[in-house]
């Protein structure tokens, strides 16, 4: 089989020079005549379109795992309802990316990456668009109700009947016309907006990267390509200082009086102006769609690089060192492929033992990934207590800077040693291996439950069992409350109260935030040494042990975060280099495609599904329907979620031992061999030296094998 634009290259230098004159003399003492070219078609102007569309896009799946939380709140769904929203980006990637990345070659490139561009751009406006068909977001309190009863300033929440305010916990048959509220099902145009986003996203990365390691020179497309992924991790950066800005604002903020909002950004009930964001996202991605318009279908190569390339064909590797190109041989591959050829290349792909077996590995540690940054916002906020806007705050000033760095110096390691299969496997899951160590001293630095009565303590602040749940007690035996509602409130003996009525308060002063409940009954029994029988709006604060060790947790994090991300370049060179050239993209393709179909679909709704079970309390809807969780059990939720993070990882390293031996074992046939490699063990993963050592990897099919001729 031959690539096509390394025969019009040589049967463009043929025409120019003489007929007699070797091509490699050719190209360096008489150069073809250049046609003159608009300076928007080098290479570097792509890898800077590029670069910006990896930020735009980054920008935008960042925004979504910031903004989840919030989504969560907004419509009243689960942590596995909002893990499958997550996961639908995943769904609408998986949709077209095998054939994209196979097709997508054998068309006009930029092109087919600028219309993903204004996909995407289509999508993240769409999931927006709820939000302004939506009425405004009412959450769930006491307050409102109990002034509707009782019109004077001061309020008795113990006197106030709430069982007839609040939804029944034993409502079964709720009110017919609630089935029917438009709001009740808006989260579904939330999951289509992104499973646009994600078949927009689709071309720009094994279209780009093909792209940029076709007509870059070997020896820099690794650099090229840590560069790329360095400047699009400023993408997630800006997300999530973008999220942790949007978090901050109230989601109606511009239509409602702010200053009869009882909540605040730390409450579980606050929303921020979530759609703000994917508006924002949405506009970056239109403007990042642009240069593509103007870039060519192909690239003049570098001239010592066109004749390195010419060489790499496999093809070549067959013929005679004449020199002599046959005419007969150097047929062009037919711009229509059928559809048998595409699963002939599938089959070669796939049916190499070696990249089958990387795959494996790297499919447990993306899956991890996955599950761990989707919901690595909310175990802040339900482990250390913070507020989303701070979580996604710390998360995009600390960690992301770090991951950064470490891709980068993972490019330049790789460009500096020229590293092999073998020394890039070494490397790359090594320094992974050594992150994962460091990290499971998250395991030890995590915060206690918050002290809630009725919930993880008793009224007299001893500790319940978990999921022993005691919402009533003598202290307020004599109030009419109810048990489904969450309003809470904080005493001064540090405990919080589920709702005012369940403190045993009888008076209550001020307005919105700023109220205050007296003569609270509840808070006697716990023994407060002060006297005062006040509490006051929201849950009680975490202790200051529990913000040392959030610090602690932030350390461990970034140093973490560096380490995996040093590894990740040489890593992901590896899928590039042990494949023939012209199944590059195709190889690429079939690696997103996994990751998104056996990772990024199903990750977050098995982590969101395992975190629900560690719910203590769940919010409810007007129709009396389970909504989103209020507070989870902090010593279960670590758990579940740092165990179910080791418990994908470890298997990992263990399959990426078994790749390490089979590439081992491959040079150490190779090393058997004086005429190959000169006796070297470790090849650079050069596009010549790759195309002839992959040629018969141990690893490889009959059927691969019959694919490189």
């Amino acid at each position: 089989m031959k690539v096509e634009i390394g025969s019009d290259n040589v049967d463009d230098s043929i025409q120019e020079a003489e007929p007699t004159q070797p091509l490699d003399d050719g190209a360096i003492s008489q150069p073809p005549v250049k046609k003159k070219t608009s300076c928007c078609t080098g290479l570097k102007v792509f890898l800077a379109a590029l670069s910006f569309t990896y930020l735009s896009k980054t920008l935008s799946g960042t925004i979504m795992k910031s903004s989840i939380t919030q989504i969560e709140r907004r419509f009243d769904i689960p942590s596995s309802i909002a893990g499958l929203i997550d996961g639908s980006f995943e769904m609408g990637n998986l949709l077209v990316i095998a054939f994209v990345s196979y097709y997508g070659a054998k068309i006009h490139r930029p092109k087919a990456i600028a219309l993903g561009c204004f996909i995407m751009s289509a999508g993240s406006i769409l999931t927006a668009m709820p939000h302004f068909f939506m009425g405004y977001y009412k959450y769930e309190t006491t307050l409102n109700a109990m002034s509707s009863v009782n019109s004077t300033s001061s309020i008795n929440p113990c006197s106030v009947d709430q069982k007839d305010i609040g939804v029944s916990e034993t409502l079964i048959e709720p009110d017919p016309g609630c089935k029917k509220e438009a709001s009740s099902y808006m989260w579904i145009y939330v999951l289509l907006g992104n499973m646009l986003r994600g078949i927009g996203e689709t071309p720009i990365a094994p279209l780009g990267i093909s792209y940029l390691d076709d007509f870059a020179k070997d020896d820099d497309a690794p650099l090229y390509i840590a560069l790329l992924h360095t400047i699009a991790m400023i993408g997630p950066m800006l997300g999530f200082l973008l999220g942790s800005l949007c978090a901050r604002l109230y989601v109606d903020i511009g239509f409602v009086d702010l200053g009869s909002i009882t909540i605040t950004p730390r409450d579980s009930r606050w929303v921020g102006a979530w759609w703000l964001g994917f508006i924002i996202a949405g506009v970056t991605a239109l403007i990042s769609a642009i240069p593509f318009c103007f870039l060519p279908k192909s690239l003049k190569k570098p001239e010592e690089e066109s004749n390195d390339k010419t060489s790499s064909d496999l093809s070549n590797i067959k013929e005679d060192n004449s020199g002599k190109h046959s005419p007969i041989k150097q047929k062009p591959v037919k711009s229509s492929a059928t559809l048998k050829d595409f699963f002939i290349s599938v089959k070669a792909v796939l049916g190499n033992r070696i990249y089958f077996v990387f795959l494996c590995s790297v499919l447990l540690q993306f899956s991890s990934f996955v599950g761990f940054l989707t919901y690595k916002p909310k175990y802040m906020e339900q482990q250390y207590g913070q507020s989303a806007s701070k979580s996604n705050f710390i998360t995009g000033l600390t960690s992301l800077p770090a991951v950064a760095i470490g891709i980068f110096l993972g490019g330049l390691l790789m460009k500096k040693y020229k590293w092999g299969l073998i020394g890039a496997t070494k490397f790359g899951f090594g320094v992974s291996f050594f992150a994962f160590l460091i990290s499971l001293l998250h395991f030890f630095v995590g915060c206690e439950n918050h002290v809630v009565a009725g919930l993880t303590v008793s009224y007299d602040g001893t500790p319940v069992a978990y999921g022993e749940n005691t919402v009533f007690s003598s202290c307020n035996s004599d109030c009419k409350c109810a048990s489904n509602q969450w309003d809470p409130v904080c005493g001064d003996n540090g405990i919080t109260y589920i709702t005012a009525c369940l403190a045993g308060c009888k008076v209550s002063t001020g307005h919105g935030k700023n109220t205050v409940f007296h003569n609270c009954s509840c808070t006697e029994v716990a023994g407060l040494l002060s006297g005062n029988t006040s509490v006051t709006l929201g849950h009680c604060p975490k202790s200051d042990d529990c913000s040392k060790k959030f610090i602690y947790y932030t350390v461990i994090q970034v140093i973490s975060a560096f380490f995996y991300a040093l590894g990740g370049t040489p890593t992901y060179m590896i899928t590039l280099r042990c494949v023939q050239p012209e199944l590059k993209s195709l190889a690429v393709g079939l690696y997103v495609l996994t990751m998104r179909a056996l990772a990024g679909i199903p990750a977050p709704v098995y982590f969101g599904a395992l975190i629900d079970r560690t719910c203590l309390k769940w919010g409810r809807g007007s129709c009396g329907q389970r909504g989103a969780c209020r507070i989870y059990d902090s010593n279960a939720y670590r758990k579940a979620y740092l165990g179910l993070i080791t418990g994908l990882r470890a298997p990992s390293y263990l399959i990426a031992l078994l790749f390490f031996l089979m590439v081992k074992k491959h040079y150490q046939a190779k090393d058997s061999k004086p005429t190959e490699n000169g006796g070297k063990e470790d090849i650079p993963m050069s596009g010549e030296t790759n195309s002839k050592s992959c040629e018969y990897l141990s690893g490889s099919s009959d059927a691969e094998k019959e694919s490189y001729i």
